[in-house]
């Protein structure tokens, strides 16, 4: 028998420690929600989770991107629908000024709404913007917007459509207006130049019509972008959860053996205490 070093209560002592360290870290784990609190708890699985997350920031920030994408395109595309329907107006009055039975007046009224016409086409498409910037090219194109439509050569809208510097998608940022679309000098004057001005509408017509596929083409190339972002970022953070995140039916049967344990200890922590007081029976009785 010693009383110079309780080694039993040193023992429990010891271990009464190590179980409130760990009740430290259960409760730490189950107030915060989440497994890896630091990265001592699980540093590979840290590492990992850090970067799903930073992928998981991109993806979302992506959509954003393809809404705002989405959104440019759709501006233009109504820009074109309604530059579309002035020219099918055009076309009417052509086909009207065709007609031999019109006089000199009521050629100079087809003339003065052609005019207007042609105006606004140019007004739309010089002053469409998206968040500040012209959905249009606004320079003077080197050729006329004739079947097939040319794209400019620069400027086209770039958006980032991914988390990593090669996902991007071009949209082609189209020359329009009336220079562009060959309508400047068509006249409306006589039964001849009239009739000369269907085919040069006809052209115009199509080429905005291909405009607009384009438009609509990107639209459903961003819609799908979009489905596929958000169903990647879905399973993306699940699976951040599952390394991440507490398992809180595991970590509340951990703490609760974690406390029945440390009830124990002190219970025992008392009994080892107790065993000096021995000698001081041995000692009464000399």
């Amino acid at each position: 028998m010693r009383i110079k070093n309780n080694i039993a209560g040193i023992n429990t002592s010891r271990n009464q420690g190590i179980v409130n360290n760990q009740m430290a870290k259960s409760l730490e784990k189950l107030s915060s929600g989440y497994r890896i609190v630091r990265a001592g708890d699980d540093a590979a699985g840290l590492a990992i989770s850090e970067e799903m997350r930073s992928q998981i920031a991109g993806l979302n920030q992506a959509m954003r991107n393809v809404n705002d994408g989405v959104g440019m395109v759709n501006t233009g595309e109504g820009a074109l629908q309604e530059v579309h329907a002035m020219l099918h107006r055009l076309e009417t009055l052509a086909i009207e000024s065709a007609n031999g039975t019109y006089n000199s007046i009521a050629r100079e009224s087809v003339e003065e709404e052609k005019d207007a016409i042609l105006e606004e086409i140019d007004r739309i498409c010089k002053n469409t913007y998206f968040n500040g910037n012209e959905v249009f090219d606004p320079t003077e194109p080197k050729e006329p917007l004739v079947k097939p439509p040319q794209p400019s050569e620069k400027g086209d809208f770039v958006f980032q459509i991914g988390s990593t510097d090669d996902q991007i998608m071009e949209v082609p940022r189209y020359h329009m207006g009336v220079k562009a679309l060959w309508l400047d000098q068509m006249e409306f004057g006589t039964p001849q130049k009239a009739n000369d001005a269907i085919d040069t509408l006809a052209q115009a017509v199509q080429a905005v019509t291909e405009v607009r596929s384009t438009f609509g083409a990107a639209q459903n190339h961003l819609d799908c972008t979009y489905n596929n972002l958000s169903v990647t970022t879905e399973n993306m953070t699940a699976a951040e959860s599952r390394i991440r995140d507490t398992n809180m039916a595991d970590e509340i049967t951990k703490f609760t053996s974690q406390k029945i344990i440390s009830q124990a200890t002190m219970s025992m922590q008392s009994q080892a205490n107790a065993i000096p007081q021995s000698v001081l029976t041995l000692l009464q009785g000399l």
